[in-house]
């Protein structure tokens, strides 16, 4: 479930965003004299800086208390950089680094031809150019393949392990299932890539593995064929089939053992696609996958990350009624649903008549192939409630094994304490013992303690 985390975090630690029409040259000074009244918390200089507009969107209290929710989110602030200027659309933008003591941040300020302040916004630094290593090519044989199903058509990559395929021995593959949102072929967050560095991780095992670019992210929102709707099917397990059957035909993969992980959402859906791919998958691995409802879990997300920043009514009010639609769009499809509330996320109806419909803890039991369920401990996107739902739901299956990662986070990065959405801005390869954990058990071998 991977929508925009950290602008909601900006969103909850009410910085602002506000754009208006500038046509003339603004002066680098009175840039700098707003951030001076900024940083020292004084909101009535730096409200009476801002133009007729911005002052019915915010009031001098607000302004005056922004730099030490800062602070107190982020750590003190040890340093800024200069100021860049550019010109956008008519717009005059000032933009400024800031090194607080746990995040970079950097500010950005519009103002107008009379050097009045139009717009404010604080959000994290840009992420750094370099991204996670990509696999080594002596050791891994890339190639490019289209997962096609009717007329879409999704570009992606095969790889394969130069080693294993060296005695002539055909080799197990993996298909990569994504999480919700316009995924790409390697789940791309910011400079992280955690599919492209499974497939290297796994090509070192001697697996192949197939990813490719997730149909929103090639048709937009037009993802539904003529006389179907959208729905969780036209979003990922339709294209899973196809890609199964494709890593099948391939002349280097053994037919008989193509398996599936999905991770986030692609986890959640892992069981339906079992069920539906029938006897062509060898297993299935569940990554991060959300064992509860969806919006359930929208819902928890949004009150954690209300909860890193001090609460303000207008966020309470939004979680109040965040809460009031996942209540009602339970009731999607009955005569309790009432139309006049709005659904959660704006996603479409047929979507979320889909998520209700699916029981994903009930399909899972109804498996008779191996599953392998994965779970980072620090995760607070999909969290160890889910966790031990799967758990229970295959609690009498001998093929089953489940595995927790202390260290972890939902885009499989190391760290220490409570996560937050700002890890994933930093570069952090998914750890090898992960690909060992998952080969393991594709080899029937019994998991190592963690």
């Amino acid at each position: 479930m991977k929508c925009s985390f950290v602008g909601r975090l900006v969103s909850c630690c009410l910085f602002l965003s506000l754009s208006f029409s500038a046509f003339a040259q603004a002066d680098e000074a009175h840039a700098e004299r707003a951030y001076d009244y900024f940083a020292a918390g004084q909101g009535d200089s730096l409200y009476a800086m801002c133009t007729p507009t911005m002052q019915e969107k915010v009031t001098p209290a607000v302004l005056g208390g922004m730099m030490a929710q800062l602070e107190a989110q982020f750590g003190m602030l040890q340093s800024h950089g200069t100021w860049e200027r550019h010109e956008a659309g008519g717009f005059v933008l000032y933009l400024m680094p800031m090194q607080f003591e746990k995040y970079a941040m950097r500010m950005q300020f519009t103002l107008d031809a009379e050097g009045r302040l139009a717009g404010l916004f604080v959000q994290p630094a840009a992420a750094p150019a370099a991204s996670t290593p990509a696999c080594d090519d002596d050791e891994v044989l890339q190639r490019d393949i289209m997962v096609t199903t009717g007329d879409f058509k999704m570009p992606g990559m095969l790889a394969l392990p130069k080693k294993a395929l060296a005695g002539g021995h055909k080799v197990p593959c993996v298909v990569l299932v994504h999480g919700s949102g316009p995924n790409d072929r390697d789940e791309t967050v910011g400079p992280n890539k955690p599919f492209r560095d499974l497939a290297c991780l796994l090509a070192g095992q001697g697996i192949a593995t197939l990813r490719y670019d997730k149909r929103t992210r090639v048709y937009g929102v037009r993802i539904a064929p003529e006389g179907r709707e959208v729905d969780i099917d036209t979003e990922v397990t339709d294209d899973v089939l196809s890609a199964i059957n494709l890593a099948a035909a391939q002349p280097e993969v053994a037919a008989d053992s193509i398996w599936v992980l999905g991770h986030s959402l692609g986890g959640t859906l892992a069981p339906r696609i079992a069920q539906r791919a029938e006897d062509r998958l060898a297993g299935i691995v569940i990554l991060a996958g959300l064992a509860r409802h969806f919006g359930d879990a929208v819902l928890e997300q949004s009150a954690y990350l209300a909860s890193l920043t001090p609460s303000t009514a207008e966020t309470d009010a939004k979680l109040a009624e965040l809460k009031r639609q996942v209540e009602n769009v339970k009731k999607l499809g009955t005569e309790a649903f009432d139309d006049s509330i709005p659904l959660p996320l704006n996603m479409p109806r047929t979507y979320w008549l889909s998520l209700n419909a699916y029981d994903a803890v009930q399909t899972v039991a109804t498996l008779s192939l191996p599953v392998l369920v994965l779970q980072g401990e620090r995760d607070y996107q999909v969290t160890m409630q889910d966790f031990g739902m799967w758990r229970m739901a295959l609690l009498r299956k001998k093929n089953a094994a489940f595995q927790s990662y202390p260290k972890l986070n939902h885009l499989l990065q190391e760290g220490t304490g409570e996560s937050t959405p700002f890890e994933y801005q930093s570069a952090s390869p998914v750890p090898a013992y992960v690909a060992a954990d998952i080969a393991a058990f594709m080899r029937g071998a019994s998991l190592p303690e963690r």
